[in-house]
């Protein structure tokens, strides 16, 4: 080895253990315990690690709200959970007033964060339904490459959990998407499609109510209506307007009203 080399290498190696003590002192950078704790979230909503990405599935996001809710014995009428189109829509409160809809909608999730929080996002609140709609981050892939599958995988386990509550549920067909602004080599435009004609037929099949937001948000040849979007992904003010008032049909459903009586 000549010299040169020799000073390179050792360069190298002084480089990478300074790398790993700062990415030590970085990581353990809260007094707070890093592990298993009895109080792993923060009370704004992320890991005690104040790391979003120590939450991948968002478990602290909604973790006060759904506190207060259960303090108060609350029974919401129904529970949103799903990704930003969830999240945004428009008067749709994380702890509305008694009895109301709440929002469990994060930015970004794909289906499988989704199932991750469901149990305590969505069932334990007692919700007389449950209102799922998510998938358009499946189609970007933003946690990576999946399949039809995966994703029918993780729907079908959310409704079978909450079937096992008793509790009905409202699945909603994925909103026509243009384009993703931060992946602009994908054509969502036929994955949606696919996803969708599942929803409907397991809709059917298991006796879901449907809420087909796609059918009110696209053009008659499949594409977005531009009246409605804001950005090709997200509905603007007059898109969510149609889209409530599909939602307002799903929760007038006598399903609900059944069950929750029982």
């Amino acid at each position: 080895m000549t010299k040169r080399l020799r000073i390179t290498v050792l360069a190298l190696a002084v480089a990478l253990g300074l790398a790993v003590v700062l990415w030590r002192a970085d990581w353990f950078d809260s007094d707070e315990p890093i592990g298993m704790t009895q109080a792993p979230c923060a009370p704004e909503g992320v890991p005690v690690t104040r790391k979003r990405e120590d939450d991948w599935a968002g478990l602290c996001h909604y973790q006060a709200h759904n506190a207060r809710i259960a303090a108060e014995a609350e029974q919401p009428q129904a529970v949103l959970i799903g990704d930003s189109i969830t999240q945004a829509w428009p008067g749709l409160e994380t702890h509305g007033n008694a009895g109301a809809p709440v929002n469990r909608g994060i930015a970004g999730q794909t289906s499988a964060q989704v199932l991750l929080r469901f149990q305590q996002d969505a069932i334990a609140l007692r919700p007389k339904a449950i209102h799922i709609l998510v998938g358009t981050n499946d189609v970007a892939g933003v946690t990576g490459p999946n399949s039809p599958a995966m994703y029918q995988a993780n729907i079908r386990a959310m409704v079978d959990m909450a079937r096992a509550k008793g509790i009905p549920v409202i699945l909603g067909t994925i909103p026509p998407a243009e384009s993703y602004p931060w992946e602009p080599g994908l054509s969502p435009g036929n994955w949606v499609q696919v996803l969708n004609r599942w929803i409907r037929d397991f809709a059917s099949e298991r006796g879901l109510i449907l809420a087909d937001y796609y059918s009110v948000l696209s053009t008659q040849d499949g594409g977005i209506d531009p009246e409605l979007y804001g950005d090709g992904v997200h509905p603007n003010l007059q898109g969510y307007a149609a889209m409530q008032a599909v939602l307002d049909e799903a929760l007038a459903s006598p399903e609900i009203g059944a069950a929750a009586s029982r």
